[in-house]
């Protein structure tokens, strides 16, 4: 089970890391966050992708040795 959602972690980051923050940065700019669900959404989404591209570091860096 923690495979898949390692795979599953790594997919998004791979696969929906532009999305996420092009759309977090237009929506920054056109929008005042004052809604704790929309602050905690953009923070999650971030945090997603973030672990994601540290799992594909990870991976790669001991793939290379």
């Amino acid at each position: 089970m923690i495979e898949f959602i390692k795979f599953t972690t790594k997919w998004i980051a791979g696969n929906l890391s532009i999305p996420f923050w092009v759309v977090g940065h237009v929506h920054l700019t056109m929008n005042v966050y004052d809604d704790l669900i929309e602050i905690l959404s953009s923070l999650g989404m971030n945090l997603i992708v973030a672990f994601g591209f540290y799992l594909e570091w990870r991976e790669n860096r001991n793939s290379s040795k």
